[in-house]
């Protein structure tokens, strides 16, 4: 679903029910604040949505990751914005050590993998953040910077899932410039994170370029629309290969997966290359972005050697994926590898 823009009445009851309207059926909602202009927006919105009607219950939750002195004074900020609101507030805090390189990432994992948790310990169903037009442009450029395929230069979608929970973004079809105009003009205060002008880290390097691209054309609203095309095209890529798939004999059982392996060949690349992906998940071996270029080298040397009518051994992400003479794929765990003195 594409995210919509921000309505001129956003901050009327039927605005407010427009935007958070697959909200109305939540068990309960988990709202990601950190403080900042975006999440406090959020915050707001929500609480007026909140008494406009009859609502899932709404947790307010900051996460300190520790990594910053003020992140404890900014955390207390949200939980006082938020009892003013009437809406009930928690602090999580990352706790253990953390790494010296990847920090953001690591931080991004581990705020997540405690919200979730929370958001099942609580009883609640989504999970809301306050992600932007802006954020979902510089998430497709980080991403075709890193050579990421049609599911990546996709983008953030509006719903998704993640450890069981919907992870929602109301606000994506909305510019971070309207999210700050609307905090100053209703009087609603905000903290500044200063790592959001920490060129160490690469969201803010690209988030520099964002108006140079702007200025060629390449601008958030339309790096947006691309990413919708792009979930269009892969959504409907996906559909045709696990068509392929299923209609290619597959079998689950005693720990593997098979099917006839004809469809590799038969099929274009596109469509052999993600029938095998969904192959290796529904064995239980997940893939990330960095294994797409093997991904792609196992796709083609299983092509030519069906072809060819070839066995053969290639593994994956601890998959060992082999092909016999008659054209059978099957897919099991990598077996131990054997380590010389």
């Amino acid at each position: 679903m594409a995210a919509s823009p921000p309505p001129d009445d956003a901050l009327s009851d039927d605005g407010l029910e427009h935007l958070f309207t697959s909200l109305n059926h939540a068990a309960g909602i988990i709202a990601a604040v950190s403080g900042g202009p975006d999440s406090i927006a959020l915050m707001h919105l929500l609480a007026r949505w909140r008494v406009a009607g009859s609502r899932p219950p709404i947790l307010v939750v900051t996460v300190d990751h520790g990594l910053r002195p003020e992140a404890a004074d900014e955390a207390a900020f949200v939980a006082r914005e938020a009892d003013a609101l009437g809406l009930r507030h928690r602090i999580l805090a990352w706790a253990g050590d953390k790494p010296r390189t990847g920090i953001q990432e690591a931080a991004r994992e581990a705020r997540y993998r405690l919200l979730a948790d929370l958001a099942h310990a609580a009883g609640a169903s989504h999970l809301v953040t306050a992600h932007t037009l802006d954020d979902q442009a510089e998430t497709i450029m980080m991403r075709l910077a890193r050579g990421s395929g049609l599911a990546g230069l996709a983008g953030m979608r509006r719903e998704t899932e993640r450890r069981g929970i919907v992870h929602a973004r109301p606000l994506l079809g909305w510019p971070k410039a309207r999210l700050l105009d609307l905090c100053r003009s209703q009087g609603w205060r905000f903290v500044e994170d200063p790592s959001n002008a920490n060129t160490l880290y690469a969201r803010v390097r690209w988030r520099r370029l964002m108006p140079l691209l702007a200025a060629e054309g390449l601008d958030a609203e339309r790096l947006s629309r691309f990413a919708e095309r792009a979930a269009r095209a892969d959504e409907a890529l996906d559909l045709k290969a696990r068509e392929a798939l299923e209609g290619a004999g597959l079998v689950e059982e005693g720990g593997r997966l098979s099917f006839r392996g004809g469809i590799l060949a038969s099929e274009p690349l596109e469509i052999a290359l993600r029938a095998l992906e969904q192959a290796l998940r529904r064995a239980g071996f997940g893939l990330d972005n960095s294994r797409l270029n093997r991904l792609e080298t196992c796709a083609e040397r299983l092509r030519r050697a069906v072809g060819a009518g070839e066995a053969l051994n290639l593994t994956i992400a601890g998959a060992l994926v082999q092909l016999d003479r008659a054209g059978k794929v099957s897919i099991g765990p990598e077996p131990p590898r054997r380590r010389g003195r």
